[in-house]
């Protein structure tokens, strides 16, 4: 294996990585937005409010995202599992 294509492995490892985190790191961030904003214009500044709704909402969003997640796994699998059988 040279050095390209190891270069070539570990970007689509570094993407797919990207693909799978972005859904549920966009998620906490809408909620985090929106719960500070909140608590700006109530001055409420308890702890809990701002993470147990980021909690669920992450949550949530791991369970509907998880079919798509699965599937771009499988993917980059089969891609890693062809090039080990190209050799």
């Amino acid at each position: 294996m040279t050095g390209a294509e190891v270069i070539d492995v570990a970007r689509d490892g570094v993407f797919t990585l990207i693909l799978l985190s972005s859904p549920m790191l966009l998620v906490a961030l809408i909620v985090g937005v929106a719960i500070s904003l909140l608590q700006a214009l109530t001055q409420i500044q308890e702890m809990t409010l701002a993470f147990v709704p980021k909690i669920v909402a992450v949550f949530l969003t791991f369970l509907i995202a998880l079919p798509f997640m699965g599937d771009v796994l499988q993917g980059y699998m089969t891609r890693i599992a062809e090039r080990i059988s190209a050799g």
